[in-house]
């Protein structure tokens, strides 16, 4: 994990110096302060996956370059075999899975996330993004938070939402939770 998380750290860093670009205005593109973003780029932070889409879309380079350091190449179909898509755990509680990583030019991120139990006492983190998130629970049962409404989703339920509320999510029960993840 720590490795794939200085890995996108180097990208950031590499992606700002070619293109001139003061490490402010992305700290700023993201909604952080300038010392949470040079942390991210040291690999001694990381920065949400929206923050990641809003610097792919900003400065043009393919979501894939930043995540996972691979160039898309197919613009016909990509396969994805079982266990085989791209992979980076970025915090310890989630584990995502690129599923359509190859694909040039995609108009959606579809992920396959793991999310790993943790202490009901333990502070979530609640993220927003541009856009709009779809999630079904494949494997276990999710509790996911929307602004102020807390939502329990069991295998097979999903849901569709303006990924711009602020939310977040827990896996229940002690067991982990996967679930596929489309962000638009």
């Amino acid at each position: 994990m720590e490795d794939a998380i200085k890995q996108i750290g180097e990208r950031l860093k590499g992606l700002r110096e070619v293109l001139d670009i003061q490490a402010q205005e992305v700290a700023d593109l993201c909604g952080v302060s300038l010392e949470a973003y040079l942390k991210a780029e040291e690999g001694e932070g990381e920065l949400s996956i929206s923050s990641m889409q809003k610097i792919s879309r900003k400065y043009g380079i393919g979501f894939d370059v930043l995540m996972f350091g691979v160039e898309p190449h197919m613009s016909t179909y990509y396969l994805t075999r079982k266990g085989q898509g791209e992979s980076v755990e970025r915090r310890k509680a989630y584990k995502y899975q690129s599923l359509a990583g190859g694909f040039r030019g995609r108009k959606v991120e579809p992920f396959l996330v793991l999310v790993e139990p943790k202490p009901d006492d333990a502070p979530l983190e609640k993220n927003s993004h541009d856009g709009q998130e779809f999630n079904t629970v494949i494997e276990g049962s999710l509790e996911i938070t929307i602004g102020k409404k807390v939502l329990v989703l069991n295998e097979g339920d999903s849901i569709y939402f303006d990924a711009s509320q602020p939310h977040c999510m827990r896996a229940l029960g002690g067991k982990a939770v996967r679930f596929l993840a489309v962000i638009v």
